[in-house]
């Protein structure tokens, strides 16, 4: 069964406007699937997964395009990155649009090639797992910037996201959230080791792969925290510069996000850490071994990991929106007053506090002051984002919501 996706018309679109698209994300997440889906028999469809046509490609470019004449979806390209100086040739020959559409699963390497070689001719895109709106088949696809107008449209397609604990415990894969039947601890235990295999080993040098695995645990217990480099390198017995090596694995493969600290000249107490998140609360709970939702409800890590649900589900609803350069921070400063998100557009600051209770107040919202002596900007409502059952202004410039607003 096909889940539509909120990108499919960004997709469209792209492809309208330039010779290329890439698509790219993270393995399994269902680049393929909607491709073939928009796409349908206009396009020849080759995975580099296939180690002959892989070959084909490095050894004679000319002749793999002869062999795959017409409009291609060129999948996995990653690993082929020596094709994109072919590639331009062959669009710089046409004006065409949509000539070719590359996926990938590995962003870092991938980028580099296509910033220096096709700059111009493509259009880079990003497809997460599924958002909770395309699981309950909510049309709505704005990014979530909680103005008054946003606010008062979604109210026309407010669907319930519960059981919200079992969404949270089984992630965003497609081929697990859509499948109940699925078994949740084989699933993740085999994309694990798909990823350590195919991605983790091209990307960078390691020799224990138990290690590494280690590594993502320690991550996964650390989601919604300040990245401390030292911490987990001592965790590890490894280097910190080794950790700063195979977060940028990570980070570049989108199994997790560092979200930035909010920098302006007038906050001068304002640390300059980033926070990690997991952009897949699936595969968090099966790294920290929280085997089902109860259990994950209940314990000591469930305000991190349902802020880390929120984080993600908000992230997704600007790249499906086409938005891939996030406007998306936190804040925090010497004094420990911290906001879990804030959201800029233009001279407008959105704050957001996300709390995994259902009894929010004013007070959850104190640390927002710490904006007010920013000059040139534009204090906007606050949120307080929570599992409360309906939209509630707690004081004039601030409103509580429940997470289906996103």
């Amino acid at each position: 069964m096909y889940k539509n996706r909120a990108i499919e018309t960004v997709i469209t679109n792209t492809i309208e406007q330039f010779p290329i698209l890439l698509l790219t994300g993270p393995r399994q997440v269902g680049k393929t699937t909607v491709l073939k889906h928009i796409l349908g028999e206009d396009y020849r469809y080759v995975t580099m997964d296939d180690p002959i046509q892989r070959q084909s490609l490095k050894d004679d470019p000319a002749l793999f395009l002869k062999n795959n004449p017409g409009k291609l979806i060129l999948d996995e390209i990653q690993y082929v990155p020596e094709s994109f100086s072919y590639l331009k040739m062959r669009v710089d020959e046409s004006q065409e649009t949509g000539q070719f559409v590359l996926t990938g699963s590995q962003v870092f390497n991938m980028m580099q090639g296509v910033s220096e070689t096709l700059a111009g001719r493509v259009g880079i895109l990003e497809l997460q797992g599924l958002s909770m709106r395309e699981i309950c088949d909510v049309p709505f696809k704005q990014p979530f910037i909680p103005t008054e107008s946003y606010l008062e449209e979604r109210e026309k397609h407010l669907k319930s996201y519960e059981p919200i604990w079992q969404h949270i415990h089984r992630g965003a894969m497609p081929r697990l959230a859509l499948n109940p039947d699925i078994n949740w601890e084989i699933y993740y235990r085999s994309y694990l080791q798909t990823y350590l295999e195919r991605d983790v080993r091209q990307l960078t040098q390691v020799a224990d792969e138990n290690l590494f695995t280690k590594f993502m645990v320690a991550l996964a217990a650390r989601s919604g925290e300040l990245l401390n480099y030292q911490s987990i390198a001592k965790d590890l017995s490894v280097s910190s510069d080794t950790v700063k090596r195979w977060i940028s694995v990570l980070e570049s493969s989108r199994i997790i996000y560092l979200l930035q600290p909010y920098a302006n000249n007038h906050l001068k107490r304002a640390i300059k850490t980033p926070k990690l998140y997991f952009l897949d609360t699936g595969l968090l709970a099966y790294l920290t071994m929280w085997l089902t939702p109860e259990t994950l409800s209940k314990g000591a890590v469930n305000g991190a990991v349902f802020e880390t649900f929120v984080v993600s589900e908000i992230i997704k609803s600007f790249i499906n929106a086409g938005i891939t350069r996030l406007p998306l921070y936190f804040y925090r400063d010497r004094d420990k007053r911290e906001i879990d998100l804030l959201i800029e557009l233009g001279d407008s600051l959105y704050p957001i506090e996300i709390k995994h209770g259902a009894n929010p107040n004013a007070s959850m919202a104190k640390h927002f002051s710490a904006l007010d002596a920013l000059p040139g900007k534009k204090i906007e409502n606050g949120v307080i984002l929570c599992r409360y059952e309906r939209k509630m202004w707690l004081k004039d410039n601030l409103v509580a919501l429940p997470i289906e607003y996103i």
